[in-house]
């Protein structure tokens, strides 16, 4: 008895094909997802926890961040220049906000006022994590919906 050559006709050829190049595309973005995600610095699941500052910007002292469990509180001042008509200076008012931080994943988490005190304050900051170091991160933030975004570093101190 002779076998009968298959012919599996020119659908089943070309979904054979869709489905290798599917097999293929979806490799290809959990390696990119991999390789995007990882680090050569180490694992940055170490900025979860500890002591970290962030250098003193436009308007504010440096910040020193401590972080325990979801809880995250700052600690800063806030400097207002005070001017009259013979003398001028700047005030330092103390500030210490408490925050619950929900991480995502290693590289995003957001920010929540527990005590909010302005309309401001209600909204939550997201905070995308884009560079890792040895002791520190760069990150991109927003308040809640807006457009409005602005990076910085973070440095771990213990």
């Amino acid at each position: 008895m002779r076998k009968r050559k298959e012919n599996k006709g020119v659908f089943a050829y070309f979904s054979e094909k869709r489905n290798t190049m599917l097999l293929v595309l979806v490799s290809c973005f959990f390696l990119l997802t991999f390789t995007y995600c990882s680090t050569e610095k180490g694992d940055p699941e170490r900025f979860r926890k500890g002591v970290f500052e962030v250098p003193a910007g436009k308007g504010y002292s440096k910040t020193i961040i401590t972080r325990i469990d979801s809880i995250q509180i700052e600690e800063y001042d806030k400097i207002i220049s005070i001017s009259n008509d013979s003398a001028s200076g700047e005030k330092r008012i103390k500030h210490i906000d408490t925050l619950y931080i929900k991480w995502k994943n290693n590289f995003f988490y957001s920010l929540k006022m527990k005590s909010p005190k302005k309309q401001l304050d209600k909204d939550a900051i997201y905070v995308q994590i884009t560079k890792i170091t040895d002791d520190s991160y760069d990150f991109s933030a927003k308040i809640g919906f807006n457009k409005f975004l602005t990076d910085g570093t973070v440095y771990k101190v213990k």
